[in-house]
């Protein structure tokens, strides 16, 4: 069940982004309305509070808030993953004067939202049966990689998180292979956010210009060291500007689509998998190759269970902090 909120603060809190906004909540038709946005970088700011503080200087406290975070919810209190911030809620809810402050982890927020979610925020890249239900999960590549499940109870989805985005990489050729121990000898363990991640384009493509014994392009070094790195070899893979970059994507994708199979298959989601984060929305043109679902379906004899699965992309980019939204409207004390 669902309130029906006037305003309440949300947050989407990334590692390299944090969105917050003012959001109105109508709980009987589960809709959500997002009034006052902004988005900060969110390296910019020693500590979370800092970035609130910046926000409320333009908008009214709301008496309710929920943030989202990247990273483990212990409680009421968050530890980013790839930030030094701690999240207290109760330190939070004392400065700001909230009525009640609620933490949940980013891919729990957007699992949230899929009940507000319409045709128009999905791409289908697997029709799946039809009036498929049951379990669902959500598989997100950004800075790093997210996952959650939703528990089908036999009456609604209970959404949980996970951290399965830091279970270990396992290659499944002799290209993989290499790239393990490539990575291997730049990191303590070799997850699978260090290949389906922002920062995981990077070393891919870096990895695959020793394996192929070449180099970067100037201007495309320069455009890596001017800017987001795995954005920029995504656009010059797509564009088709260089021949390593279409390689490095092409087996993102693969990857991307294998450890979606293997979170499908852990939760059992037969009700579907979801694909959100930054990274897909862009990537669009290469999901739709076929490489995704090719990986997502290489599960031997599983493979029929996981044709069963519908595959969606959200495109929706606020899905978090509508999530975080209904999270309030669905726990907020009365």
């Amino acid at each position: 069940m669902f309130l029906i909120m006037d305003e309440i603060l949300v947050g989407d809190i990334g590692g390299t982004k944090t969105r917050l906004a003012v959001a109105r909540v109508d709980g009987v038709a589960v809709a959500v309305e997002l009034l006052h946005e902004a988005t900060y970088v969110s390296r910019d700011y020693n500590q979370f509070a800092d970035l609130v503080v910046a926000f409320l200087a333009r908008v009214d406290a709301p008496r309710y808030a929920v943030f989202g975070v990247a990273g483990q919810v212990m409680g009421r209190v968050a530890q980013t993953t790839n930030l030094p911030w701690r999240i207290d809620a109760d330190a939070l809810q004392r400065q700001f004067g909230f009525t009640h402050c609620s933490l949940l982890n980013d891919l729990a927020a957007t699992a949230k939202s899929l009940p507000a979610l319409s045709a128009d925020d999905l791409f289908n890249l697997q029709t799946g049966e039809l009036d498929a239900a049951g379990n669902r999960a959500v598989i997100a590549a950004g800075t790093g990689l997210g996952e959650a499940g939703l528990f089908w109870d036999g009456d609604a989805h209970q959404v949980f998180a996970t951290e399965g985005g830091h279970a270990s990489f396992a290659p499944e050729n002799d290209l993989e292979v290499a790239l393990l121990q490539y990575l291997q000898q730049q990191y303590d363990h070799v997850s699978w956010e260090r290949v389906v991640s922002g920062m995981g384009l990077r070393d891919l493509y870096q990895f695959l210009c020793q394996y192929r014994q070449c180099v970067a392009p100037a201007w495309l070094a320069e455009e890596m060291r001017e800017g987001d790195a795995g954005e920029v070899i995504s656009k010059a893979a797509l564009n088709e500007r260089d021949e390593i970059c279409v390689e490095t994507l092409n087996c993102f994708v693969k990857l991307y689509g294998a450890e979606a199979g293997n979170l499908a298959l852990k939760t059992m989601s037969r009700g579907g998998l979801y694909i959100g984060g930054g990274i897909a929305p862009k990537i669009l043109p290469m999901l739709k190759q076929g490489g995704f679902i090719d990986a997502f379906l290489n599960k031997g004899r599983m493979r029929s269970l996981l044709e069963a699965m519908p595959v969606n992309v959200i495109l929706n980019d606020r899905a978090a902090l509508i999530g975080a939204a209904l999270y309030g409207a669905q726990s907020a004390p009365l």
